[in-house]
């Protein structure tokens, strides 16, 4: 919707593509059956324009609604680009002089690393972190170009193995698998809004939500900070969550096979951190997994300490 307008078409379809066709390349059929996504057959479509009244718009909507089309109007250097915003209300202007003073103070003068990086990556560390606006990782820890592999979703939580493909579990296998990462650190923070939204779920509520259900992955930390925060306000209870969440998420690293094996053979390292940016403080700690540990659990803490 667009300055009030609402505009509804088909939804696009999936269907081969005919040889000849307008639009399509000449090499696009070597060897290979080729479909396109997406129907670029022109159609009316009627808006609603506010108020009671009611008025036909003939548009033509083409393959321009097909991801593929933008990615050649991309490459095509000759394809004019729509400027609708003027300079001053621009809001990459400033990012546009960000990037240039990194070109020339970062890249310029560390070239060869950056060539290097340009080959292969070779970080130590895996992070996953919140996308909180508020906490970046690379900016908080200094993480430069190259050190830390790192994924971001809503309270920095780890789906366990069995809760099946998610843009975190993808990103753990490449970092653990392919890169050969040394550490995984999970780093939660203060005033997390998406726990926030997990204290504030009903035992039995159901709901349409792409944060509630994302965030039910920390039920059991919300659970487990029931029993030991109750009697706490709120804000003092989601602080107490925003831990446990992290040592929740450690634990459900260990459900992935290949972490599991990892850690055991000595060749991963699990560590929990949570910064506060309320006073700018971190807490790290390093979780130590070994059957048969003192007291008959698997699971202890180490190498704990506090920066500030």
């Amino acid at each position: 919707m667009a300055n009030g307008l609402l505009l509804r078409a088909a939804s696009p379809g999936l269907r081969p593509a005919v040889a000849g066709a307008a639009g399509s390349s000449a090499d696009s059929g070597q060897g290979h059956g080729v479909v396109t996504i997406g129907d670029s057959r022109p159609r009316g479509v009627a808006l609603r324009v506010g108020g009671s009244s009611r008025r036909e718009f003939s548009f033509i909507t083409t393959a321009a609604r097909d991801h593929s089309v933008l990615t050649r109007q991309l490459l095509d250097s000759r394809h004019d680009t729509i400027d609708e915003v003027g300079a001053e209300h621009d809001p990459f202007s400033e990012l546009k002089a960000r990037f240039m003073d990194f070109k020339q103070r970062n890249y310029v003068e560390n070239f060869s690393n950056y060539q290097s990086l340009a080959q292969q990556q070779t970080p130590k560390f895996m992070v996953v972190a919140c996308a909180d606006s508020r906490v970046c990782p690379t900016r908080i820890l200094g993480f430069q170009p190259g050190e830390a592999f790192t994924v971001r979703n809503v309270a920095n939580l780890v789906p366990p193995y069995e809760h099946g493909g998610s843009e975190t579990s993808a990103a753990l296998e490449f970092a653990v698998n392919t890169l050969q990462v040394e550490n995984v650190l999970v780093v939660g923070h203060s005033r997390c809004g998406g726990i926030q939204a997990l204290m504030s779920m009903k035992d039995d509520s159901t709901s349409g939500s792409f944060i509630k259900n994302w965030v039910s992955i920390g039920k059991s930390a919300r659970l487990s900070t029931k029993a030991a925060a109750g009697n706490l306000n709120f804000e003092m209870q989601c602080t107490h969550c925003e831990k446990e969440s992290i040592n929740s998420s450690l634990l459900n690293l260990l459900t992935y096979p290949w972490i599991e094996k990892r850690v055991n053979e000595g060749t991963l390292n699990l560590h929990g951190g949570y910064y506060n940016f309320v006073d700018c403080t971190f807490e790290k700690w390093t979780l130590v997994y070994r059957k048969g540990l003192e007291g008959g659990s698997k699971y202890a803490i180490k190498n704990r300490s506090s920066w500030s």
